[in-house]
């Protein structure tokens, strides 16, 4: 069973319309990379799927739920979390407090998870009681996707993790989404560095004009001449 099916999405903002027919699906624990050209409707599709952006056409189905058009808290209920690529954090509180409020939903001990995220991404661990606003565009991008794992999801929305990063938190962000991959959430991910993301995708998703352009493996899109040509650079 599909983890999240969508089906000939149609939506927008106002009167414009950005998706047009948009079809996606992946299964329990893979990665699913989108890309495409700016305005290809890449970021628009996650907020479709988190509720954020009303739907006017199509269906999703999440664990076998149809969800469309639910509201993000009763996603977070079901087991969706959502990375935005800004405005992601809470720049006034600790990191640790940043973990805290991610678990806002649970009323068990979650003390685990804490340390489980500070496992993941051990530059956090000697910051946590340092507000996150100070820390580097890297360090903010990893305390944006610990407080979103402390639902323990099952699938996990990223909006473009790596963008502004330097290469090496670059490298270190796609490292740590292969690591939480490998512990059983899923990913659907947008992100800019097209090459290295369909590189660890199982599937990914070729956005041009709202519509699907190329859905295929990872390893079949790197290897598509015409893909290569028209979204890869070459």
């Amino acid at each position: 069973m599909a983890l999240i099916k969508a089906t000939g999405l149609h939506g927008g903002y106002g009167a414009m319309n950005i998706l047009n027919g948009v079809d996606m699906e992946i299964e329990e624990g893979e990665i699913g990379v989108i890309v495409g050209a700016n305005g290809a409707g890449k970021s628009t599709t996650l907020k479709a799927l988190f509720g954020l952006l009303n739907v006017t056409e199509g269906e999703i189905i999440f664990k076998g739920e149809t969800i469309t058009n639910m509201q993000p808290d009763k996603l977070v209920r079901r087991g969706m979390a959502f990375v935005p690529q800004e405005y992601n954090i809470f720049p006034s509180l600790t990191v640790q407090e940043n973990l805290e409020m991610g678990a806002f939903v649970r009323k068990d001990d979650f003390t685990h998870l804490i340390d489980q995220m500070y496992g993941y991404f051990p530059d956090l661990a000697g910051k946590r009681d340092q507000p996150a606003g100070e820390l580097s565009g890297g360090q903010r991008q990893m305390v944006a996707m610990s407080r979103a794992l402390m639902i323990e999801p099952s699938l996990l929305l990223l909006d473009e993790p790596t963008a502004g990063l330097s290469p090496l938190y670059m490298n270190e962000i796609f490292d740590r989404i292969i690591a939480i991959n490998k512990s059983g959430v899923g990913i659907l991910m947008v992100e800019q560095n097209a090459k290295q993301a369909l590189g660890i995708a199982h599937k990914g998703f070729v956005l041009a004009n709202g519509t699907n352009r190329f859905t295929d493996t990872g390893t079949n899109l790197l290897n598509d001449p015409e893909v290569a040509k028209s979204f890869l650079g070459g």
